[in-house]
């Protein structure tokens, strides 16, 4: 490997193709070698780096091992995979897609169950009635039974998942189940419910590092390169740059702007009353207005393509763990 940053990423599907698209907007491009069958790859722009392309699943795994240093996967595989995730793995940032919440859910005819409290009073019926333990359906068999535990919910059985878990209470093979969501549409074709308190993790694609791995200076310089890019994008899609032009500049100005509207002055004081601040997207109509209230005649609003800061928190995350 020459010391070179193994990156894995998703090899099909969705989580690929958002993979790819989260990269490419960081301008780092994912390139797959000699076309889609090409398990290894490159990222241009990133010299010391080899991409490989791996089920999700996998590169939990890689990442543990230590094969890979850094990787695109759920926190949910993270979760269930590896107990002592924590040790092994620093989940550095969410990535924005790939949403599935984990939870239990239970049959809509169990209409006075709607909690964990009431799931154990259930076990208690089940075993008194039928002389047997209440079934739990699932692949996720690590976050159920913590899960269950943390909730005082004992008396009970995991049914390993192998198809279609929602299908499970109707097929007769377990009572209630723990499997992943993202809009709820198929549990309730399946009529099941989710627990008022049964969302067990709300997961989604995180850029996850292995603390594992041998991090050569080659593989250390490609992660500051890769995670500033990916800061400079981030930061410059959630923000905005606001201009404008004021016949006079109190001071406390910037701070007050800091305070109210989370801006922030990257290019220093104002000269001759031309002032530039950048500013959350979600802040920016509120700062206009009251820039026009304290004099400004225009307030322009422009999109920032990179935002690059000598500090990265991301960078910083992953120097932290591995010193």
């Amino acid at each position: 490997m020459t010391g070179k940053l193994v990156l894995a990423v998703p090899s099909k599907g969705r989580l690929q193709e958002n993979a790819n698209a989260f990269f490419a907007r960081a301008g780092l491009d994912v390139v797959q070698g000699r076309g889609a069958r090409d398990y290894r790859g490159a990222l241009a722009g990133a010299p010391d780096v080899e991409v490989a392309f791996l089920s999700a699943s996998e590169i939990v795994a890689q990442l543990a091992s230590g094969a890979a240093h850094l990787g695109v996967t759920g926190e949910d595989l993270v979760r269930e995979s590896l107990p002592d995730a924590d040790a092994k793995l620093e989940l550095l940032t969410p990535l924005g897609f790939g949403h599935a919440n984990v939870v239990v859910a239970v049959p809509e005819a169990w209409i006075d169950v709607r909690s964990m409290a009431d799931l154990e009073d259930v076990a208690a019926a089940f075993r008194a009635r039928r002389g047997e333990r209440m079934r739990v359906a699932t692949k996720y068999v690590n976050l159920a039974r913590a899960w269950f535990a943390a909730h005082g919910v004992t008396d009970y059985r995991i049914v390993e998942s192998l198809g279609a878990t929602e299908g499970a209470p109707a097929a007769g093979s377990a009572e209630l189940i723990v499997d992943i969501t993202t809009t709820g549409a198929t549990l309730k074709a399946n009529a099941l419910k989710v627990l008022d308190d049964g969302v067990m993790l709300r997961s989604e694609a995180n850029l996850v590092a292995s603390t594992t791995a041998e991090w050569s200076a080659p593989a250390r310089e490609a992660a500051r390169v890769i995670l500033s890019r990916i800061a400079a994008e981030e930061t410059a899609r959630l923000s905005r740059e606001v201009r404008a032009l004021l016949p006079r500049v109190p001071a406390g100005l910037i701070e007050e702007a800091a305070a109210a509207f989370g801006a922030t002055s990257p290019l220093g004081p104002p000269v001759e009353g031309r002032l530039a601040l950048h500013c959350p997207t979600k802040s920016v109509a509120a700062l206009a207005d009251w820039l026009i209230a304290r004099g400004a005649a225009q307030v322009v609003v422009t999109p920032l393509a990179y935002v690059f800061s000598a500090r990265n928190a991301l960078h910083d995350r992953l120097t932290a763990r591995l010193r």
